[in-house]
């Protein structure tokens, strides 16, 4: 059985930090590329970052660049996304996936999935 579980969402004043982590069980991950997405309420999901299984490549949206940092451990088979200076824009439901094709900021390229992990920006 395949899992992705995220943690590490919560409630942050803007300008605030929050560290997410994605934890991977139940098969190998290994050449999958991961990657993190966010839903706001009446939105579209929409990619955020992403990392290739060697963790040499990394990509963001305009919007997060600079601001974001995603990194993997694949010894541990975790993935995470260091947050910081926080908006009140990124609040969002944030997801972990995983996918071995591409295009990797498209959500349809992803195969799996975590249930995600609510982000609250606000003062």
């Amino acid at each position: 059985q395949v899992q992705l579980v995220e943690s590490g969402g919560g409630l942050v004043q803007p300008g605030g930090s929050l560290r997410l982590s994605c934890a991977r069980s139940g098969r190998t991950f290994n050449f999958y590329t991961m990657g993190w997405f966010r839903q706001a309420p009446g939105k579209e999901r929409e990619f955020v970052a992403a990392i290739t299984w060697s963790g040499g490549s990394t990509y963001y949206a305009d919007s997060v660049k600079g601001r974001f940092t995603i990194s993997r451990d694949n010894a541990n088979n975790m993935v995470y996304l260091q947050m910081n200076s926080l908006k009140s824009e990124d609040t969002a439901v944030y997801y972990c996936a995983a996918a071995k094709r591409i295009p990797i900021d498209k959500a349809t390229t992803y195969d799996y999935w975590g249930q995600g992990t609510q982000v609250t920006v606000s003062s």
